[in-house]
């Protein structure tokens, strides 16, 4: 009955933050892990990740953090900021702290945004069963963003705030740019858990991924792979059922062909550079991208090109 409970509530905490994967695999750990990295000169995509040596990890019997940062600025904005030093200096924070689950889609676009303008951050990963690193703030979803000690939440509105502190004068309320940001949240992610949990096979491909990459203990992982990944399958059922959904692929299928329509022949949705949109877009997509959910996209539509230059314009977190 304690497996089966655990099960549930990994299941209700996926529900809420619903997509699993990448490929980076994380030694086995009971209590919270502390490993501090540093990107590479060398761009990687998530293929690469998978063969990162674990000896690069700090293990650590206290709280600690992952530490992440983009190596080269790649954006003309990024450009500007390191060419004029004062309007950098606006926003030089000594600490950022990310808590999120790794397979959280809006975590994920947080994390393409720091990625994407350089911004140093440590990651705390959130146990969904009990939550007991986020026991402190009143908000009980992930993520959660604390700048030397402020709490900023929700996804959409820590990246407001913080692109208005790197960029005062950033146009948040550029018609095409908030159009697809929105279609993001109200779209885009909806597709996502019914495919990748759209077979039993599927299914247990992601919670492989999860119960590597979360803060779980070896009793809670092995509960959460195969039970979470059952009462997932049976989640995204109802999700496909709730949001309208008649076959799965297509509809992620749809959505794909539908974000490079909008770029209008652009290399990005920033037209030379990426903006917000092309970010979460990015964000959202790039945990899957390995999955069989994400090559079947890249395989049967043309995102792949884009996807591409996104990876070498955000660069990858090692």
């Amino acid at each position: 009955m304690r497996g089966l409970n655990g099960a549930i509530s990994v299941a209700k905490a996926l529900k809420g933050n619903s997509t699993a994967v990448t490929t980076l695999l994380r030694p086995p750990r009971s209590a919270l892990y502390i490993t501090t990295c540093w990107t590479s000169s060398n761009p990687r995509n998530l293929v690469d990740r998978s063969d990162l040596s674990t000896a690069l990890a700090i293990r650590s019997n206290a709280v600690g953090f992952r530490y992440y940062g983009s190596v080269t600025a790649t954006s003309l904005a990024q450009q500007d900021l390191k060419a004029t030093g004062s309007e950098q200096n606006r926003f030089n924070p000594k600490e950022v702290v990310l808590f999120q689950y790794e397979a959280c889609p809006f975590c994920n676009k947080v994390k393409a945004f720091l990625d994407y303008y350089d911004i140093k951050y440590k990651v705390v990963e959130v146990n969904p069963m009990n939550k007991k690193e986020i026991k402190w703030s009143d908000y009980k979803k992930v993520p959660i963003v604390t700048v030397d000690g402020e709490q900023l939440v929700d996804s959409s509105d820590i990246i407001d705030k913080l692109v208005k502190r790197i960029h005062p004068d950033y146009d948040l309320n550029a018609d095409e740019e908030k159009k697809w940001r929105g279609w993001v949240d109200n779209h885009l992610v909806h597709v996502l858990s019914p495919n990748i949990y759209r077979t039993v096979s599927e299914a247990l491909e992601s919670f492989d991924y999860i119960t590597t990459k979360g803060n779980f203990s070896l009793y809670e992982r092995l509960v959460a792979k195969y039970g979470g990944a059952a009462a997932m399958y049976f989640v995204s059922k109802k999700l496909k059922k709730k949001h309208n959904i008649t076959d799965e692929r297509e509809a992620l299928y749809g959505a794909a062909e539908q974000w490079v329509d909008a770029l209008k022949g652009r290399k990005f949705l920033g037209d030379l550079e990426p903006n917000l949109a092309d970010l979460a877009v990015f964000g959202v997509l790039r945990p899957i991208r390995h999955l069989k959910s994400g090559r079947d996209m890249v395989e049967h539509t043309r995102i792949g090109k884009w996807f591409s230059e996104m990876e070498h314009a955000v660069k990858q977190a090692s």
